[in-house]
């Protein structure tokens, strides 16, 4: 039987090969994202400012008036603005923060009431190993990044009695336009990482596929690196 997933940033990158993961296992696909997405077979894409609660919420209500319900939903919208802690502005912190941390927030409490109903649904959040390993220039999105661990642990407790699941998948390098300009060679970023390579975007959506499936509904509250060895112990 066909869920009712919902995945924001679908555009590219990550959410749009999460996006395509679902559509290939026959599952309704839904993508809130900036700018509309052009996958085949998405049952509805909308053009939504996640750090927007209101558009965020009306989104949301859209889908359930549309399709009747929301049974998964992947939070991948996420934005950068580097720069050394010391010269950050705080456009720069607020606006990584406003996407990345208030717009998760916004995004699962609007997917709550539908999850609630059912007594079941998976809440998934792409995070990143960021907060763990310490990227210098990254403060504010290690930062938000960070945030989502204890957002979803939080909502794991909140929401375990109605058999709804919520874990963050922590993502190292992937090979997406946020990561397009750094190197490549074993000397510099892949040397870094255990397996040797940065990681494909299919990848990340693996486990997403993963968390939300019946195999995974013993698991909630944990964060799970697709990182190549990278954050081991984390």
């Amino acid at each position: 039987m066909s869920r009712v997933v919902v995945v924001t940033g679908a555009s590219r990158g990550i959410g749009r090969s999460v996006a395509h993961g679902f559509i290939h296992l026959g599952d309704v696909v839904v993508c809130l994202s900036r700018s509309l997405c052009d996958l085949d077979g998405l049952a509805l894409s909308l053009q939504v400012d996640v750090s927007d609660s209101a558009a965020v919420t009306n989104a949301m209500k859209h889908v359930v008036d549309t399709f009747g319900s929301i049974d998964v939903v992947v939070i991948n919208s996420g934005v950068t603005n580097d720069g050394l802690a010391l010269r950050m502005s705080d456009d720069q912190w607020r606006s990584v923060l406003s996407v990345n941390l208030d717009g998760s927030f916004f995004t699962a409490r609007a997917a709550m009431a539908s999850m609630i109903r059912a007594r079941s649904g998976s809440i998934i959040f792409v995070g990143s190993v960021a907060p763990f390993i310490g990227i210098a220039g990254q403060a504010n999105y290690a930062a938000s990044k960070a945030g989502l661990v204890g957002l979803a642990r939080s909502l794991a407790q909140e929401l375990a009695s109605r058999s709804i699941t919520v874990n963050v998948i922590a993502p190292g390098f992937i090979d997406t336009e946020m990561t397009s300009g750094l190197p490549r060679d074993e000397s510099s970023l892949a040397g870094v990482i255990p397996l040797k390579r940065v990681g494909k975007p299919s990848e990340v959506a693996d486990a997403a596929i993963f968390l939300s499936s019946p195999n995974a509904r013993y698991i909630t509250g944990v964060v799970l690196p697709v990182d190549g060895g990278l954050s081991m112990g984390l």
